[in-house]
């Protein structure tokens, strides 16, 4: 009587186990160890969870897929993704980089709590995107400058340039216009609140929190936004409004209210 090698054995037991995993595991893109960008600034503390490892991050530590960014009180960082887009990670957040493939124009971000502010390219593949995922909703950008916030359950989206899809889990939706604002609740299936004029208070305050040169003490710091722009009061000729200049690159970008509005404005 003939006894089966347990070489043999071994080898079918093997190839048992590969047949019954599923086609589109083998198909999904090892995310794991794939580079995203790489911190450009930071203020100490801010730390990067991987596979189990916490890194104390620094300028020029890489960042990778599935990377969880956590900065402390007081902590903030920039994270410069390969395709050009930037992000400012705010103080006492948790953003993860779920997805960067620069060359197909896919980026998908989680805040799970926090505030991030994002400067992402512009959008040029047909199936590209640009998101931020919150526990409240989603954000969808193609190419612009936008402030993601959540806290106690709320979702507060500042669109700086271009346009912002604001969508709520249920996937009701807002088109969010440059200098305005809204907000959605965890929970809420009635979609996000009506876009409003963003107050020129906030806009400096989401641009200041996630802003890493915007602490007194800190190299480099100042009055000035950095990368993103001055904001300055406009005055001018809309009666009594008020209006936000952006500040890029030698040009200047002027938000207005629409004519007759003072404040918080649709």
């Amino acid at each position: 009587m003939k006894t089966k090698s347990p070489y043999a054995f071994g080898l079918a037991l093997l190839l048992s186990f590969l047949i019954a995993i599923p086609a589109d595991v083998w198909a999904a893109p090892q995310a794991g160890g794939q580079r995203a960008g790489e911190v450009s600034r930071v203020i100490p503390a801010v730390n990067i969870a991987r596979s189990g490892k916490t890194i104390t991050a620094s300028a020029k530590t890489a960042v990778d897929w599935q990377d969880l960014v956590n900065t402390q009180a007081n902590a903030r960082a920039r994270i410069a993704l390969d395709d050009g887009s930037v992000l400012n990670v705010g103080s006492e957040s948790s953003m993860k980089v779920v997805k960067h493939d620069a060359g197909a124009q896919q980026t998908e971000l989680e805040l799970t709590y926090g505030k991030l502010r994002t400067q992402a390219q512009k959008i040029a593949k047909p199936d590209g995107k640009f998101e931020v995922r919150t526990p409240a909703g989603v954000a969808g950008v193609v190419g612009t400058d936008f402030f993601v916030e959540y806290a106690n359950g709320t979702m507060n989206v500042i669109a700086f340039e271009g346009l912002v899809k604001v969508c709520n889990l249920a996937g009701v939706c807002v088109l969010v216009k440059a200098g305005q604002m809204t907000s959605v609740r965890s929970g809420d299936n009635s979609g996000p609140l009506p876009p409003q004029q963003a107050t020129l208070d906030l806009l400096v305050t989401s641009s200041k929190d996630t802003d890493p040169g915007a602490l007194s003490g800190v190299t480099g710091a100042g009055a000035h936004l950095g990368v993103w722009g001055t904001v300055g009061i406009v005055a001018g000729a809309v009666g009594v409004g008020l209006g936000v200049g952006l500040t890029r690159g030698g040009g200047t970008r002027v938000i207005l209210p629409p004519k007759g509005c003072t404040a918080n404005c649709g």
